[in-house]
């Protein structure tokens, strides 16, 4: 259950980054085009604030819930490693 929350929000995470890079680059690449958003500059600002809200969080389940997880299976492979097999 644990493995399929973090997968799911490391998806989530992913797919709201990749959607804002792919608005910052229309606006690079067409920005006449767009007659709604007349400041580009402040769009694609807001645009990068939300990819560093995504990535942020990304990191944060990385750094503090994955690495986590890892150490514990280093900690048990170590253990099994030190306890003699019969």
């Amino acid at each position: 259950m644990r493995e399929m929350l973090l997968g799911a929000l490391k998806s989530y995470y992913v797919g709201n980054i990749n959607k804002h890079i792919a608005n910052v680059e229309i606006y690079l690449r067409t920005s006449v085009g767009i007659g709604e958003h007349s400041d580009i500059q402040a769009s694609i600002d807001k645009e990068l604030e939300a990819i560093d809200k995504y990535d942020s969080r990304l990191t944060i389940i990385l750094k503090y819930f994955e690495r986590k997880q890892v150490e514990r299976k280093q900690e048990n492979e170590k253990e099994e490693k030190k306890s003699p097999s019969k």
